[in-house]
């Protein structure tokens, strides 16, 4: 059974940092690319960051690039959200989601496997 647990979130201050991981089990995902999305209440879930398990290329949403980081550890099966300069507009549940396609910009319904989701809350 695959599984995808999600950790890390919780409440900062803006501009504050946190980092969530991706663990999963039930299979190897080395050959699976990985999305970290977003859903705040009423608004659509939107992809944040993805990475490609054959480069390591990696996609940012505008409204994240430069702040936030996306990177993977294979032989854990983890992957990993470092998350910067944090603002009020980050607030809303986080989910990891892998897929085997290639494109980095797939969208929601183009991945394979979803977490449970971890809220994120910024305090401004």
């Amino acid at each position: 059974q695959v599984q995808l647990v999600e950790s890390g979130g919780g409440l900062v201050q803006a501009g504050g940092s946190l980092r969530l991981s991706c663990a999963a089990s039930g299979r190897t995902f080395s050959t699976y690319n990985w999305g970290w999305f977003r859903q705040a209440p009423g608004k659509e879930r939107e992809l944040v960051a993805a990475i490609s398990w054959r480069n390591g290329n990696t996609y940012y949403a505008d409204s994240v690039k430069g702040r936030f980081t996306i990177s993977r550890d294979n032989a854990k099966n983890t992957v990993y959200l470092q998350m910067n300069s944090l603002k009020a507009e980050d607030t809303a549940t986080y989910y990891c989601a892998a897929r085997r396609g290639p494109n980095l910009r797939a969208r929601v319904g183009e991945y394979d496997y979803w977490g449970q989701g971890t809220q994120v809350t910024v305090s401004s």
